[in-house]
């Protein structure tokens, strides 16, 4: 494991970066602002290993994104509709941060904390990141734990704990861009979801409560399918999102791990799983990316440069 300095937040706390690296070769480079996958290089069919998720070079990036690159996203992923809940008879306000709505975690979520890390034994690495009571809004005090581990097998785990002093709302969630082939675009990877079902939005992306089929519509990703292939679809969930940026209703028999998603980059071979012990999970395919931010090695990224697939409770 390697440790280097990665910078300095704008009020002077330090951002350090850590390299994990496996017995294969690949490697993933993580820093402390955001508990955030700053890197994934990973190999395509022949061996020849590249990054294979968006994002900046430096911390100056990270500090002024609304992307999300490669964070951990929370206190509550996804929308809450009019940046309120009811718990326990009482009704907590929070931060409005997309437009009437609240949006992973407030205008300052996890994505924006630093965190301390503390290395594992073999390539893996602890995060920690104590939430105050009232911050953004949420009732209580709470302690987030991810631990990223990478596998021999170039698998990445990423494990979530939290506990809290009091009832609140927890939502955690891994918020990378992907792109397998290195390209223009992710259109052409081809997305298989074990999902029959999906929760439709209305205005605001906010779900409309019901679960329904995705048989017979843009949303039936149960056989491989490329995603370029109904992403233009006249739809008017398609319309209402300008793409994918829904949740799925995942296909499980009780708890534990299972599979979730397959996507494939076809230029470079490379396949990813997604296994997930959650109940659903979004596809976003980058629609607000409009080609005003400058990435890894002076990469523009346009729209639909990568996707997310993040598993998560409803939003």
């Amino acid at each position: 494991m390697e440790k280097a300095p990665f910078g300095t937040t704008r009020d002077g706390a330090p951002v350090e970066l850590y390299t994990l690296h496996n017995a294969a070769g690949s490697s993933v480079a993580i820093a402390t602002y955001g508990a955030t996958v700053v890197s994934l290089r990973m190999p395509d069919r022949d061996g020849h290993l590249d990054d294979v998720v968006l994002g900046y070079d430096g911390l100056e990036g990270y500090l002024g994104s609304r992307a999300y690159f490669g964070a951990i996203v929370g206190r509550y992923a996804n929308r809450i509709a009019g940046g309120r809940f009811t718990l326990e008879g009482r009704t907590c306000t929070l931060a409005r941060n997309d437009g009437e709505n609240h949006l992973h975690g407030g205008a300052r979520g996890f994505d924006k904390a630093v965190w301390t890390a503390r290395p594992l034994a073999g390539a893996a690495l602890e995060l920690r990141y104590s939430s105050r009571e009232g911050e953004e809004g949420y009732p209580g005090a709470l302690e987030a734990i991810v631990t990223y581990r990478l596998t021999d097998g170039d698998a990445l785990e990423i494990d979530y704990q939290a506990s809290t002093d009091r009832a609140t709302v927890c939502n955690l969630t891994h918020h990378s861009y992907f792109d397998l082939d290195g390209g223009n675009d992710i259109l052409g990877h081809r997305l298989t979801l074990r999902a029959s079902r999906f929760t439709p939005v209305g205005a605001g992306l906010i779900p409309t409560g019901e679960l329904r089929a995705v048989a017979g519509t843009p949303m039936d990703f149960r056989k491989a399918t490329a995603i370029g292939a109904r992403i233009g679809a006249r739809d008017e969930q398609l319309a209402l999102a300008g793409g994918y940026d829904h949740n799925w209703v995942l296909d499980r028999e009780g708890a534990g791990l299972v599979p979730a998603a397959t996507l494939v980059g076809p230029v470079s071979g490379r396949v990813l799983e997604v296994l997930t012990t959650e109940p659903g999970l979004q596809l976003y395919t980058g629609n607000s990316l409009d080609g005003t931010i400058i990435g890894k090695r002076g990469k523009v990224y346009g729209l639909q440069s990568g996707l997310c697939l993040e598993t998560q409770h409803f939003p």
